[in-house]
């Protein structure tokens, strides 16, 4: 991974140095071109002022031979590459042109007329005609004369000159600055390779050791590296952390279903064992305890397959507007019986019928509220209060009961599973999954859940379920 990241960090400079080069090469040659039609164009002006200058001193028939003198004189201070004068005659289709001092010859460097496009509106209006091929630069330019030369008054001078490489000595120093910046990105890129590549080793290896099952594994969070870096230690560990957790937290729920489930079954084959033995004579208390505790696996059973279902996502609901209060009231009932066993006594404080409508599945809700009061009834030291309302347009019911409350270091744990309270042992009531089913039954059913601890002076526990208003009910 280091080798990886440092070969790729000297790739990218190697490559944005090549794209410089090329591109400040490419400029520099172009605006080398660009001097040189330039300066063609003052020194075909120069030219032209020397040309005229000499043959107003020469005579008429001596023209042509003042016009090579002037030439010889002025082409090698002007350093061009060729040189040609053309008379220049207007005709109906343009101009017409022909070399003065080398009739029949092409004009200098290899140029044609189509290229050099001298029979332009520009060149006829006094304005120079530039142009290059490759480095080749070039320039035309039409000028009059004091004296008729070769039967024309008008003459055009074509000078080209190949334009100097654009970089010079500088390229030199060029190659010797790339070749030391590609030394210094070579080591820069080995030590910022390694300063990366090790917490993403480090970070591997973890996740690695983590997948294994070691999920005490931690990343050391680097200092004075990218926050992104930092970011991804801190999150790896987290991850871990929260893996132990929810590792701790199965281990303990296994753990609480295994004794929950032997507890019912030593009383099971205990009794099993005396009526096959022989060992007992109260037959029929022995079958009421073997009935007893076997309903009591078949309801944890049932709760654990419930509980599963919830949180696959596999259970179905049956979602349809109905009365809140006569659902909690009917089902509140129910426990009056196994309340009154136990000496303690349901309230019941529902809004009146109608007034509180909610869009749940009828017997979900059942389950909600049911779930709810046995609970209570685990607690309670009096009784439970189960109410019904509004809040904000949304129908809720509350489940209360008087017991020792619940501390709050233990609130946010109220809906795990098999959770209880180590201030507080409760009565050996259900299969101690009903507040989990519960808050996924709630929250499958788009409502939300809350509990407030102690509600009195000597404690006490509120459960509340916030449920979805019906449609067109107008609540709130």
């Amino acid at each position: 991974m280091r080798r990886r990241i440092s070969l790729t960090m000297f790739a990218m400079v190697v490559g944005a140095l090549l794209f410089a080069g090329v591109a400040t090469l490419g400029l520099t040659d172009l605006n080398s071109v660009h001097e040189a039609q330039t300066e063609l164009v003052s020194d075909a002006r120069k030219l032209a002022q020397g040309v005229q200058e000499e043959v107003a001193k020469g005579r008429r028939h001596e023209s042509i031979a003042v016009l090579r003198s002037s030439l010889s004189v002025l082409k090698p201070l002007l350093q061009l590459q060729g040189e040609a004068v053309l008379a220049a005659s207007s005709t109906a289709s343009g101009l017409s042109l022909y070399n003065l001092l080398s009739p029949g010859e092409p004009l200098p460097s290899g140029l044609t007329v189509s290229e050099l496009d001298i029979g332009n509106g520009d060149l006829i209006n006094g304005l120079p005609v530039t142009g290059h091929r490759g480095r080749l630069a070039y320039a035309a330019l039409l000028f009059s004369t004091p004296v008729t030369v070769a039967n024309v008054d008008n003459l055009v001078v074509v000078l080209t000159r190949q334009a100097p490489n654009g970089v010079g000595d500088a390229g030199v120093w060029f190659a010797i600055a790339a070749a030391a910046t590609l030394a210094g990105a070579l080591i820069v890129a080995d030590r910022l390779g390694h300063r990366l590549a090790r917490p993403l080793q480090q970070a591997e290896t973890v996740t690695r050791r983590i997948a294994a099952g070691d999920l005490e594994a931690r990343v050391p969070v680097p200092g004075g590296v990218g926050h992104e870096i930092v970011s991804l230690a801190t999150s790896v560990n987290q991850m871990a952390a929260s893996l132990a957790r929810a590792q701790g937290t199965q281990r303990q729920f296994l753990m609480s279903v295994s004794h929950d489930l032997r507890t019912p079954l030593t009383s099971i084959r205990g009794f099993a064992e005396a009526l096959y033995d022989g060992a007992t004579t109260d037959v029929h208390y022995a079958a009421g305890v073997i009935s007893s505790e076997a309903g009591r696996l078949e309801r944890l059973v049932t709760d654990l397959l419930e509980l599963a279902k919830l949180q696959a996502g596999t259970f179905s609901l049956h979602c349809l507007p109905l009365d809140l209060s006569e659902v909690v009231s009917d089902t509140a009932q129910a426990f009056a019986p196994a309340a009154s066993a136990l000496g303690l006594a349901v309230q019941i404080q529902t809004a009146p019928p109608d007034d509180v409508r909610c869009d749940a599945d009828p017997d979900r809700l059942g389950q909600v509220v049911a779930n709810l009061v046995e609970n209570a009834l685990k607690y309670a030291t009096s009784g439970v209060a189960v109410s019904t309302g509004l809040s904000d347009g949304r129908p809720w019911v509350a489940v209360e009961d008087d017991g020792p409350g619940i501390p709050e270091q233990d609130l946010p744990r109220v809906f795990e599973r098999l959770y209880q309270s180590r201030s507080s042992e409760g009565r050996k009531l259900g299969s101690g999954l009903g507040l989990a089913i519960f808050d996924e039954l709630v929250v499958a059913m788009g409502g939300r859940v809350a509990v407030q601890s102690p509600t009195g002076p000597r404690g006490g526990t509120r459960v509340v379920a916030t449920l979805r208003p019906a449609p067109g009910s107008g609540n709130g």
